[in-house]
């Protein structure tokens, strides 16, 4: 029964930010019905083994800690979002560094305590200019007080399916805000106390504060230590001890990336857990040399629980007691509680309590990919666990190299095994996966876990002691990072790995998902067979059960709008930012949206221009994305599995007698000064969805403008049209009064980017909307925005910025 309300309890946090109704409603009933069971199973039902009695205890624990997850994650969440920060304007705050800050080729992130900004200190996320290249030191001293000017920078997330939630992470990571410092003062003690801060002042000289704050002056003073050694690879060594990638080099994180190994530079415990219990076998090698009538006082396992937990400590200080390791050391705590009280361990268990009590100190951590990452690894390592468990009575009768060979085959069996049981993971945060992981981390792993990082934390202890050791020890790991680093670049010579986005939807996951949970349960729980039923979707799912959706996405100052009816794909641009290379909407947003819709090759792509941010997208992920047909109004282009033609007037296509769409603009004759005029050569697409209610007419305007409107209402007089795409993102420049008069469309739609620099969609556009009172949607406010036809043929609108709790805005929304 408490693994039932542990499971409840952790899938209620998950629910975090989602609305349900009926979980609302539940606390108190759910809370009387389990203690009315709980009682009857003490007194009057208490010699009873019915099974539907244990089967009913067993469903009302499990809603009882469904229940309290969410009722605990929404209370959390809306404690921490009232203090985010929305609006971008210039302000002066008063800030204390408390934590190390990272470093990066332009600037310095820098995470401080605002005091006066609310009545409770709230975290902001500071961005410096990095002048560390110039000599001078970084400008945010921990410790200390400063009054610093800026701009708020709210984060805004590309609210779209598959798309990294900016806004998520930030409530994640307690950050409230970005802000760019553009001035700093430096405040005194007294100074602090002269504004009003006196008590905070004295909240940091506690003991537990001072503790945190000399943990993080060490981790700053190893990463300048590491810094200045004579070392190729410090980068490498930094990350792989703390996480910090202040040092790393792109060249490398992008390896790491290719071989699906990002984890081990990110803040991870099974190298770790390599590393203690390397620690603890070592230890034993002494003890029976020398110390053996110590085992005569304490059993072994009792006696290297200490060391092993120790070490794991240790690591967390590394580290600065980031949420991650903390997670790592609980487990470890808890198995060796196990141990010490002479407990099966149960890998089920030790998961199910260890999350549960982490996410009572921290909700927020159900949110970050790395918790359900290291839980799901940390399964299967428990599971090996039990095998060699199981195999230690024939252990006694193996030689050495039989020893030898069992250990090489738990390495291999373990690598597949974490691939395979991680894979839905991966697809579910990254959309993405490296074929190669299991053979690189088969090498990876434990050269890092066994070799790389004891170096590395004997080199940190060492810098403590003599620092002239520490700095020998660092230049001797230089070496076997090197030795790394050259396997790695073999691999990829022979190889050549790239990250694979693969198309999976909802339904095919969730089956994959299952089919895996029931291979890893241990035997005779589930039969091994049931997985084979699971694997069924993964092949014969049909595409042309697919309800008419339109999606206009949320690409940020851009346009990209998806189309599917059955089993055809259409693209009308894909958006693009004016530098692909710092940052790709092509591989961030449209390649993860498509592999959430399952679409892993598109029928058609309409670029209506080439403006980069209408088919930028494009150019970055043109050999990643399999496209029959493109059609563009100028010559772009395509690779060699593509056909390409021109996008002109009278143009049709008829999917199937659901839908047709034609081309109204530019003019056949009118192509030659499409470069020219790229804006008004824009291509217009008309879409009408048949036996659909109440939006069946789409009117798709690209950036057109006042002349192409004006044309379409000479050429067109008759044109219906329920749901105009207003042209050039709502510029003032476009959607004339006399356009939208006689259109009177039921709704339009702007797609624009948060706060951009251009103003849109214009306030004339607006007041001429307001003024025939047509309604206005926006990606800003909406999110990406879909139609998708049900059954029936109503149309239902769909807003992404609906979904979670922080991205809800706070604007009038048309009900469908």
């Amino acid at each position: 029964m408490i693994q039932m309300i542990c499971i409840g309890w952790v899938l209620g946090i998950a629910t975090m930010g989602k609305t349900f109704p009926l979980l609302q409603l539940w606390l108190v009933p759910g809370i009387a019905l389990f203690i009315l069971t709980l009682l009857l199973k003490l007194t009057v039902l208490k010699h009873v083994q019915r099974l539907y009695f244990k089967f009913l205890q067993l469903c009302i624990a499990f809603c009882l800690g469904l229940t309290l997850g969410y009722h605990y994650a929404e209370l959390q969440l809306n404690e921490r979002l009232q203090f985010r920060e929305q609006q971008t304007e210039a302000v002066e705050v008063i800030g204390y560094v408390k934590n190390i800050n990272e470093l990066g080729d332009q600037s310095i992130q820098q995470k401080i305590q605002i005091l006066n900004r609310h009545t409770e200190v709230v975290q902001w996320q500071a961005f410096l200019k990095n002048e560390m290249d110039s000599g001078s030191k970084s400008v945010l001293e921990l410790g200390q007080y400063y009054r610093m000017h800026g701009q708020i920078l709210p984060a805004h997330s590309y609210a779209t399916e598959g798309a990294f939630d900016q806004e998520q992470w930030y409530i994640q990571q307690n950050i409230m805000s970005g802000f760019k410092v553009s001035a700093i003062e430096k405040l005194s003690q007294q100074q602090v106390t002269a504004l009003g801060y006196g008590r905070h002042l004295r909240q940091q000289g506690s003991v537990s504060n001072q503790i945190q704050l000399w943990v993080e002056q060490q981790r700053l003073a190893l990463r300048n230590f590491i810094n200045q050694q004579p070392v190729q690879h410090k980068g490498l060594m930094l990350a792989l001890l703390t996480g910090d990638k202040s040092l790393l080099d792109p060249e490398t994180e992008q390896l790491f990336q290719r071989f699906g190994m990002s984890h081990l530079l990110a803040i991870s415990g099974p190298h770790v857990l390599i590393f203690a219990v390397l620690l603890c076998w070592s230890l034993h090698q002494l003890i029976r040399r020398y110390r053996p009538q110590l085992y005569l006082k304490w059993p072994k396992q009792y006696l290297l629980i200490w060391p092993f937990c120790a070490s794991v400590a240790l690591y967390c200080a590394f580290v600065g007691f980031e949420i991650p390791a903390l997670r790592t050391l609980l487990s470890c705590v808890l198995i060796s509680l196990f141990i010490l009280f002479k407990q099966k361990v149960r890998p089920l268990n030790i998961l199910l309590f260890s999350a549960s009590m982490l996410l009572i100190f921290d909700p927020f951590s159900i949110l970050s990919a790395a918790f359900w990452l290291s839980y799901g690894a940390c399964f299967v390592l428990l599971r090996i666990y039990q095998t060699v468990q199981q195999q230690s009575g024939m252990d006694e009768l193996k030689s050495r190299m039989q020893r030898v060979k069992l250990q090489l085959k738990l390495l291999i069996e373990s690598q597949w095994k974490i691939f395979l049981a991680l894979f839905p993971l991966m697809m579910l945060f990254f959309k993405q996966i490296a074929w190669i992981t299991p053979l690189s981390n088969l090498f990876a792993i434990p050269w890092i876990g066994l070799v790389i990082v004891p170096l590395d934390l004997l080199a940190a202890l060492c810098y403590f002691i003599a620092e002239p050791l520490g700095s020998l020890v660092l230049q001797l790991n230089d070496l076997c990072l090197a030795a790394l680093l050259w396997l790695l670049q073999l691999l990829d010579w022979l190889f050549a790995p790239t990250l694979q986005p693969i198309a999976m939807n909802f339904a095919v996951w969730l089956s994959l998902c299952l089919g895996l949970i029931i291979l890893f349960l241990p035997r005779n729980v589930l039969p091994k067979a049931w997985a084979v039923l699971c694997f069924i979707p993964l092949v014969t799912l049909d595409a042309s059960k697919n309800q008419f959706e339109l999606n206009v996405l949320d690409v940020g100052q851009g346009q990209a709008i998806f189309i599917r009816d059955q089993d055809q794909t259409l693209m009308i641009d894909m958006g693009g930012n004016y530098d692909e290379a710092k940052f790709s909407i092509g591989k961030q947003i449209i390649l993860p949206f498509l592999s959430v819709k399952g679409v892993h090759q598109l029928d058609q792509l309409i670029l209506t221009h080439l403006d980069l941010d209408h088919y930028g997208a494009y150019q970055s992920i043109k050999y990643d994305l399999a496209i029959k047909q493109v059609y563009s109004n100028e010559q772009v282009e395509i690779p060699r599995s593509s056909r390409f033609d021109y996008c002109r007037q009278g143009l049709q296509w008829h999917w199937k007698n659901h839908v047709d769409m034609t081309v109204l603009s530019p003019k056949a004759e009118n192509l030659v000064y499409a470069k020219a005029e790229k804006n008004e050569m824009s291509c217009v697409i008309y879409l009408q969805v048949k036996n659909a209610q109440p939006y069946q007419n789409f009117l798709l305007m690209a950036d057109a403008g006042w002349q192409t409107e004006y044309q379409i209402l000479q050429d067109y007089p008759d044109l219906k049209v329920d749901v105009l795409v207003l042209g050039h993102h709502g510029s003032r420049h476009s959607s004339a009064y006399a356009f939208l008069k006689q259109l009177n469309p039921k709704i339009v739609i702007a797609s624009a980017g948060f706060n951009n620099r251009y103003g849109h969609p214009s306030k004339m556009t607006l007041q001429r909307l307001q003024q025939l009172n047509i309604p206005v949607l926006s990606t800003v406010q909406q999110g990406s925005i879909q139609f998708i036809r049900q059954a029936n043929g109503q149309m239902q609108l769909h807003y992404a910025r609906e979904q979670r709790q922080w991205l809800k805005r706070a604007a009038a929304k048309l009900k469908s």
